[in-house]
């Protein structure tokens, strides 16, 4: 094989040609030396030449010669310099350098064309990527014996294999290694040099004949030879060889043609002028310049039977060996090059016994085959003059094409239909109805081109010329004629529509038809027209039926106007939309919605009764939430004040709504008796259903006028007292007594209108709360999570009524949720939200273990938890109740991170310090726990946080504070006194008690040391000190590192700080005491169940780098420790009391889940 021809590799290989001997008898040379170099015979007569080249030569200056073109040839390119080329280096220099160089070899082959057609012949199979050697010898004999020699043969023990063939007048013999068979040859290479090469090799055949056609070509030796060693090489095993070869001997049949076209017009020629010549010499017996006329045209005549034998020895020859070869590529080659011959020359080739072949081709198993017999037939039946010559092809052939229109690849099942369309508008009769009944059934096709294609054919032969109205007058304006025309259209397409019988499929229809039919779809005005007829003046009126698809057809043209194409399940590919196709949507969105604000008010009205009608049919039969939801919105939509419809909606709505509420209040009348509740299963449903309907329409639309709030009540009082109530139905009557308290509150300013209308209403609402409240202690989990929902909807919403409640007017009264309320609502989160896998597992049965079953869950513990944030950052409940919550940040971060973190951020905007005061409570009381079952001496159960779990956590926290740390400066310096004041308020030193109880708090404090201000840094180390002996500063015992870890936090500038904080394991909770460790054998000998509990480091060096440190603090002068800001003892609040949960715990089973926006 050959690589990428370069300056460099294009003189080695000239340096390697050697010059044999021309009169050897033609043995093939079967060294390997022989095998890496060429080698031609030059001339028959012992004459040798040899081309010659440095290596490193980059341009060589020749001298020419009239030896073949083979050998370097001086060619002059743009810039003046001259580089010595060869055939095959000539192929990809461009049509004008290729002329030249085929000139110059004409030139030297009618020299010496023994020599000349040896160096074509060595182009040829240089061109197969063959590095071999090529030798010739003269045929001299006839006898059967040298036929028999024209193998093809392997010698494996040389490692070459070589094809002696019959070229006549020559024997050639082509010897190659055997890894040329690989497949890497110039034509299969990759990269843009050798895809520009096959383009170019195929013009250079194209010009060889063309500069040939007036000499050399008819002189029975060129044109002979060449034949015959295509002929030869494409029929041989080698793949490289064959399919070169099959190329350039289809090209060389196409070229051929053009040479027989240029003598078919000199021939026409010469007869007009024969014909001329001879009227005007009729009186002469004989002329001398007719005989030469007549003489000529045989001449041409002659010439153009023997380009005729040429073509017909390359059919026969390749053509019919290779049109069924095993490579593709050269099946579709052939099937390419023979639709040209067809249409270029139609006299010869455009019979049945060449499409044939076309025909059978179209059933290859390979797609790009059948492809290449398309498309060469979409330009035959393209040309009218040609169409009678495929009358017999059409017949034979038309059902295979109809059902390639299936084809599995796309492009194939394409453009046979667009064959299809060019044989229904050129010869209409050869498709008959039931096969354009199948045709047409391609527009619900999911491959979007195809579809397409055949609203196309649709169009034109169904809806382009419709049959027109009959009543439509001869001088009728054009306005009404397009009207009728578009009429016309649109009831051909509801007949297609109908007869297809796939009435789901309008929007695909819409789509196939949009890029064809797109001004009929777009006619909305004609469209809307056909629905606002009135059918009295109507003599054939749309049916019900098609009125129904017309809406259809109107809304899909609607979407695809306003949308795009862009459906489910019909393949396209995603590209970027033009700017004029921007445009155009855009003047269709406005056109729309010009004209539809006109129109629809009056298509509602004219269909509003129908509508209203078949909404309440449909609400009688149904109580699926979705279909109750739906109503609802439409409802809400009709009764709107600003439409001009809704004088006819609300009556309707009212008269529904009515008969349900006197409906419900006639079962329950029987239902409820002595406090009890004793309907039946029978009466049970009715109820339930009656309420599902009442509480859907109530969530959108305000129904306190038909007093539901006073009917549904009652049901759960009695859920309350006695008990019985079927679950959903109490589900049912919260939903529609929360509802009915939120629309009181939402209508407050205009209903509440005195002072007992105010107590009323905080009658209602406490109410609701108190029997919520015992709705969170039901058996039921559904119950108890509409309980909790309801609370915190009914409690938000009376908070936003009291801050936007104008004073001046009426406004609902203060309500505020006692404590044991909102224990309550905090224990309910603890208990349903932060649960573990195990309680998941234990309570949620088998369907949590599915992937659809766990995003179920999740998304009811997201809700609960997002519900009892709104309470916290709307100040309903105490901001501290939040602390539960952010103990949770990390062990939940992946369910409910997102959650507690806006919590976080909204309560630092509604007060940073009491929002610092909250992460303090936190982190303390999560402190606390962990001490308690330390001291405890037990190992650490699995709800409470390790240190390390503690401590990290601390870091996240400082991490919200963001970069901005000015902002953050009065919540940071609290955290830390805070801080310090938990570890040594109260402490006073004793023998026995050595250190701080809760000293180890002081390497959580440390984590927020790191976002206060250098000046603040200063300021809280003095404060330290003010609970600090010099002599606790100078203890480096073992109890005191916490100490030394957090001064060191406050201290650190540079590396010394890095290496003493460095120093603590931050996975370790340093005991206060050599007496506390003795207690408290589970932190100095044993770890915890996690491992993050270890026994504490000895001091190391590190602790000279912390003394170093001190010493260094310490010798810095008063004045310059004197802080900027002094503290001092400032009048605060007691903090709150730090209550441990005696709440379990359990591990999480995170789950990975998009984040979602949660509005607070």
């Amino acid at each position: 094989m050959i690589a990428e021809p370069t300056v460099t590799s294009r003189s080695s290989i000239q340096n390697e040609n050697l010059a044999v001997d021309a009169n050897s008898s033609g043995a093939v040379n079967n060294t390997v030396d022989g095998a890496r170099n060429e080698n031609r015979q030059k001339s028959l007569r012992g004459k040798r030449r040899a081309r010659g080249g440095s290596e490193n030569a980059k341009r060589r200056h020749t001298k020419v010669t009239n030896g073949s073109l083979g050998r370097a040839q001086n060619r002059h390119l743009k810039h003046g310099d001259i580089e010595a080329v060869t055939l095959f280096e000539v192929v990809t220099m461009g049509r004008s350098a290729m002329q030249a160089v085929v000139d110059d070899w004409i030139e030297a082959y009618i020299t010496d064309r023994d020599s000349g057609l040896l160096d074509l012949i060595s182009f040829f199979i240089q061109c197969s990527g063959c590095k071999g050697l090529v030798t010739a010898e003269m045929f001299q004999s006839r006898q059967d014996d040298v036929m028999r020699k024209m193998v093809e043969e392997l010698d494996e023990g040389s490692g070459l294999q070589y094809k002696k063939f019959l070229a006549f007048p020559w024997i050639l013999t082509v010897t190659w290694p055997m890894d040329m068979d690989s497949g890497e040859y110039p034509l299969t290479m990759s990269g843009p040099y050798w895809r520009r090469f096959r383009g170019e090799f195929c013009e250079f055949v194209s010009v060889l004949v063309t500069q040939c056609q007036y000499n050399v070509i008819f002189d029975s030796y060129l044109m002979d030879t060449l034949i015959s060693l295509l002929t030869e090489l494409s029929d041989s095993r080698v793949r490289a060889f064959r399919h070169t070869c099959t190329l350039a001997a289809m090209k060389l049949l196409s070229s051929l043609i053009g040479v027989a076209l240029s003598l078919s017009v000199s021939i026409e020629n010469s007869q007009r002028l024969g014909e001329v010549e001879r009227t005007k010499t009729s009186g002469r017996r004989n002329s001398p310049r007719l005989e030469r006329i007549h003489r000529k045209t045989t001449e041409l005549q002659d010439r153009r039977v023997e380009i005729e034998n040429m073509m017909d020895a390359i059919f026969k020859g390749v053509f019919l060996k290779r049109y069924r070869d095993v490579l593709p590529e050269i099946r579709s080659m052939c099937m390419e090059e023979l639709a040209v011959w067809m249409k270029l020359y139609s006299p010869v080739f455009l019979t049945d016994s060449y499409l044939k072949y076309m025909g059978w081709m179209m059933h290859d198993k390979l797609p790009d085959v059948r492809l290449k017999c398309v498309l060469g037939l979409q330009g035959l039946y393209g040309d009218p003059l040609l169409l009678p010559k495929l009358d017999l092809f059409n017949s034979r052939f038309k059902d295979r094409m109809i059902s390639m229109t299936l084809d599995k690849d796309h492009e194939v099942a394409v453009q046979t239909l667009r064959l299809l369309i060019l044989i229904s508008q050129s010869a209409d009769e050869v498709i008959n109805p039931e096969d354009y009944k199948q045709l047409f059934q391609l527009v619900y096709s999911s491959h979007r081109p195809l579809a397409t294609t055949a609203g196309e054919l649709l169009y034109t032969r169904l809806l382009s010329s419709p049959t027109p109205a009959p009543d439509l007058r001869e001088g009728a304006s054009e306005q009404d004629t397009h009207t009728q025309l578009t009429t016309a259209r649109v009831r051909a397409l509801l007949h297609f529509y109908q007869d297809s019988a796939l009435h789901q499929h309008v929007v695909y229809l819409v789509d196939s038809l949009w890029d064809c039919a797109g001004a009929m779809l777009k006619d909305w005005s004609s469209l809307t027209s056909l629905l606002l007829q009135d059918p009295s003046t109507q003599d054939a009126d749309l049916s019900a039926g098609e009125q129904s698809l017309v809406v259809e057809l109107l809304v899909a043209s609607v979407r695809q106007a306003v949308e795009g194409p862009l459906l489910a399940g019909r393949s396209t590919c995603k590209k970027l939309v033009s700017a004029r196709e921007k445009k155009s949507q855009v003047d269709d969105c406005g056109r729309l919605t010009e004209h539809f604000l006109k129109v629809l008010p009056q298509l509602l009205i004219k269909a509003l009764s129908g509508l209203l009608a078949e909404m309440g049919a449909v609400l009688e039969l149904h109580t699926d939430p979705a279909v109750l939801e739906a109503a609802a919105r439409s409802y809400l939509s009709l009764c709107g004040e600003e439409t001009a419809w809704h004088p006819l909606a609300r009556p309707g709505r009212d008269a529904v709504v009515q008969c349900w509420a006197d409906r419900l209040a006639a079962l329950l009348g029987d239902a409820l008796q002595d406090g009890n509740f004793t309907a039946d299963e029978e009466k049970t449903g009715e109820i339930l259903s009656t309420l599902k309907k009442l509480t859907a329409f109530h969530n959108a639309q305000d129904l306190s006028h038909w007093g539901l709030y006073e009917q549904v009540f009652p049901l759960l009082s009695v859920e309350i007292i006695h008990g019985g109530l079927p679950t959903q139905l109490t589900v049912e009557a919260l939903q529609c007594v929360s509802y009915s308290v939120l629309w009181n509150l939402n209508t407050s300013r205009e209903t509440l209108t005195s002072r007992e209308k105010a107590v009323a209403q905080r009658s209602q609402m406490r109410a609701l709360c108190e029997k919520c409240l015992r709705c969170l202690s039901h058996n039921d989990q559904s119950v108890k999570e509409q309980a909790f929902l309801s609370l915190c909807d009914v409690l938000t919403a009376h908070n936003y009524q009291l801050q936007v409640w104008d004073p001046s007017s009426y406004g609902p009264l203060l309500y505020t949720p006692d404590p044991k309320l909102q224990r309550a609502l905090l224990a309910f989160i603890l208990e349903h939200v932060f649960t573990g896998a195990e309680y998941d597992s234990h309570s949620r049965g088998s369907d949590v273990e599915s992937g659809e079953g766990r995003l179920e869950e999740l998304h009811r513990r997201r809700s609960l938890l997002a519900g009892f944030c709104k309470l916290i950052v709307h100040g309903v409940l105490e901001m501290s109740m939040a602390a539960d919550l952010f103990k949770h940040y990390m062990k939940y971060y992946n369910n409910f991170g997102d959650i507690i973190k806006e919590t976080l951020s909204r309560t630092r905007q509604m007060d940073k310090i009491e929002s610092a005061r909250t992460l303090v409570l936190c982190l303390q009381q999560l402190f606390l726990r962990l001490k308690q079952e330390q001291d405890s001496g037990v190992t650490c159960s699995s709800g409470v946080q390790t240190f390390s779990s503690i401590k990290e956590l601390a870091r996240r926290f400082s991490l919200t504070f963001g970069w901005d740390q000015t902002k953050s400066r009065e919540s940071l310096t609290l955290i830390h006194r805070d801080g310090i004041e938990f570890v040594f308020q109260g402490f006073v030193q004793r023998a026995e008690k050595p250190s701080p109880p809760y000293l180890s708090y002081l390497t959580i404090l440390s984590e927020f040391s790191s976002k206060l201000l250098r000046p603040d840094k200063k300021i809280v180390y003095t404060y330290l000190q003010r609970y600090i002996s010099e002599q606790i500063i100078s203890n480096r015992e073992e109890c005191w590192l916490p100490l030394i870890y957090y001064r060191a936090s406050l201290l650190a500038t540079g590396a010394e700080g890095e290496d003493a904080v460095s120093f603590i394991s931050s996975d370790t909770l340093k005991q206060p005491s050599l007496a506390n460790r003795s207690r408290s054998p589970s932190v100095r000998h044993s770890p915890t169940a996690d491992g993050d509990m270890r026994s504490p480091s000895a001091l190391t060096s590190t602790e000279t780098k912390v003394r170093r440190l001190h010493k260094a603090s310490s010798s810095t002068s008063p004045e310059d420790r004197k802080p900027e800001v002094e503290l001092g003892p400032i009048a605060r609040e007691p903090p709150p009391t730090i209550v441990i949960s005696e709440e379990p715990f359990h591990a999480n089973e995170e789950l990975d889940v998009d984040t979602v926006e949660v509005d607070l």
